[in-house]
């Protein structure tokens, strides 16, 4: 995209950190440029009446009304922005409204900037397809690029089957985990165990603490943080 106008791009999410991670990683890809940053559908709304907005990233659930309330909205004002959802519902008739509104891609929480990047990559090449196309195949060319044939990349030495069964055991745990704990518990090395909780930690879904209560250094325990509905 180099010498063409940069993807303008509104941030919409109620969660500050989670929000500054977004935007960052907006930043971090050529060609996009974060114009606004909203933390409820009502500042959002403000934000698109001041603001040429060109893609959205947009959260499902705002402390004053659904996601798609907003893009509802949205489109009755005359707004056509195009929107990626970046959203922990997996509700799929959920997904089937979004995509009538106008959501062309999902990204699910939690999430790598490996992930963002590729799905925003995708968009660029999708939006900049121009001209009549020739037929069925270019067509299909066109729309193929806002698909992912492959699973999203995760860090290095990190493998999506045991990502879910870490995520597993420690949303089932109310008071939460230590990596020790969850190495016992998923049938893992204590050093595999930490390196997935402090992945899920800069993704956002999971906190760590000290655990205090045993003579010398305490421990870090670790609590999954459920999705706000």
């Amino acid at each position: 995209m180099s010498g063409a106008e940069p993807i303008r791009v509104l941030v919409v999410e109620d969660d500050p950190v989670a929000a500054d991670a977004h935007e960052l990683y907006v930043g971090r890809v050529p060609g996009f440029a974060v114009v606004g940053v909203a933390h409820t559908r009502a500042e959002a709304v403000r934000l698109l009446d001041r603001r040429a907005v060109d893609l959205i990233l947009l959260d499902l659930y705002l402390p004053d009304g659904h996601g798609l309330q907003l893009l509802r909205a949205m489109r009755a004002g005359g707004h056509q922005a195009d929107v990626v959802a970046v959203t922990s519902a997996r509700d799929l008739a959920l997904v089937r409204e979004g995509v009538s509104l106008g959501v062309v891609q999902y990204v699910l929480k939690p999430f790598t900037f490996a992930t963002l990047r590729e799905r925003l990559v995708r968009y660029a090449e999708f939006r900049g397809a121009a001209g009549e196309a020739s037929g069925q195949d270019e067509v299909d060319r066109a729309l193929g690029a806002l698909r992912a044939p492959e699973p999203a990349a995760l860090p290095k030495g990190l493998s999506a089957p045991t990502l879910t069964a870490v995520t597993g055991a420690l949303r089932a745990s109310d008071a939460g985990l230590t990596a020790a704990e969850l190495a016992v518990e998923v049938g893992i090395s204590r050093i595999t165990a930490r390196r997935y909780l402090e992945h899920l930690v800069t993704a956002h879904r999971a906190e760590r603490s000290p655990r205090y209560g045993q003579v010398g250094r305490p421990e870090l325990q670790y609590r999954w943080l459920p999705a706000r509905h």
